[in-house]
């Protein structure tokens, strides 16, 4: 069942992260870690032992030099991979939902036994460091995150920090690659590999239950001071394309070097789509009021009846927006059956809402 705490309007998480990308700065990581794994990092012990371990972001290399105990995670959704790899944290990053200790309910039986983390704020300034000290980390992982290079270095003077992969937007690593960046830090990098592929196999399951997705287009979006359209690199467009959908050709070069970006009405044919999937505070109302814009209305999706929405204020949402091992798992068994019904051929099909 949802919880009764309403979640934050994604609105204001998408200004929170919007301001993080606005403040962070252009500096690059060091050149000599471009070889890395695709999770961007390398062991540098020899035989059995795990650590040391050197991990390759943004900012360069950093090395772990054994099993961390005291976990904190400023990547705002970082404390899932973690609970997937058997480990509880000490401290969280709260983004979505007003979760106890900012763990969703598709991740929540990971606590077992374990203290509930010290949830931190993120009002969009930039972690809150003198609060992340007091818990004595002896790892602060910021793997989805925006790390600046400023905060980046005030962190690594009290805890190893792990912070944004180079090669990416920030907001923007694959959450196979987020899983696998912090099993190597946490020193279960077969742990990491094992968690990725029980989410891709019920992915997977999906896509050879589903045929019709594969050739299709799909975007996600949500009306966010106007249109808000999710690019390539973010978490739920990694969803749509691991099951089978293409993105609009074009998304990216509209959107440019963010994880997303507001339109103009001009090209609202970015929606007009196979499938578009919509992220709302209130299904009924949003609905409304996008179907009375008239650069909207008259489109083929509307008209064909191939809309999804998802209400960002349930569990279903929180765990759409945050795309993590974990969280996916609880996504997919929802969004499968919508975009199903959204691309049938039939426009009496109605996108049911899931009952839970």
């Amino acid at each position: 069942m949802f919880r009764s705490r309403r979640a934050p309007r994604l609105a204001a998480t998408l200004a929170s992260a919007l301001l993080l990308m606005t403040a962070a700065t252009a500096c690059g990581g060091d050149d000599s870690d471009s070889g890395r794994s695709g999770a961007g990092a390398q062991a540098s012990s020899s035989g059995e032992s795990a650590f040391p371990v050197s991990v390759a972001h943004k900012y360069g290399s950093t090395t772990i030099k054994s099993e961390p105990k005291r976990i904190v995670t400023v990547g705002l959704t970082d404390q899932d991979a973690v609970l997937a790899l058997g480990k509880v944290p000490v401290g969280t990053t709260e983004w979505l939902g007003g979760y106890k200790g900012a763990i969703g309910p598709w991740a929540d039986d990971k606590l077992g036994g374990a203290e509930v983390p010290t949830v931190l704020k993120d009002t969009g300034t930039g972690p809150q460091v003198e609060k992340i000290a007091a818990l004595k980390p002896d790892l602060i992982l910021a793997v989805y995150g925006g790390l600046t290079k400023e905060q980046y270095e005030s962190l690594s003077k009290f805890a190893p920090v792990v912070a944004q992969p180079k090669k990416y937007n920030d907001y923007g690593v694959p959450w196979q690659e987020q899983t696998e960046t912090i099993g190597k830090a946490l020193g279960k990098p077969e742990e990491a590999t094992a968690a990725v592929k029980e989410t891709e196999a019920q992915i997977e399951a999906a896509v050879e239950e589903h045929p019709e997705f594969k050739g299709r287009t799909a975007v996600m979006a949500t009306p966010y001071e106007g249109i808000f359209v999710f690019g390539s690199q973010d978490p739920r467009s990694h969803l749509l394309t691991d099951l089978g959908f293409s993105l609009p050709a074009d998304l990216d070069k509209v959107i440019g070097d963010q994880f997303g970006a507001n339109i103009s009405k001009e090209r609202t044919d970015l929606l007009d789509r196979d499938a578009l999937v919509w992220q709302v505070a209130d299904v009924t109302k949003d609905a409304d009021k996008l179907h009375k814009d008239p650069s909207y209305k008259d489109l083929d999706v509307v008209r064909e009846g191939r809309e999804v929405y998802v209400s960002e204020s349930s569990d279903y949402g929180n765990a759409l927006s945050m795309g993590t091992v974990l969280g996916l798992r609880y996504v997919v068994e929802r969004l499968v059956p919508q975009l199903a019904a959204a691309v049938d051929g039939k426009t009496g099909t109605k996108v049911e809402q899931p009952a839970s």
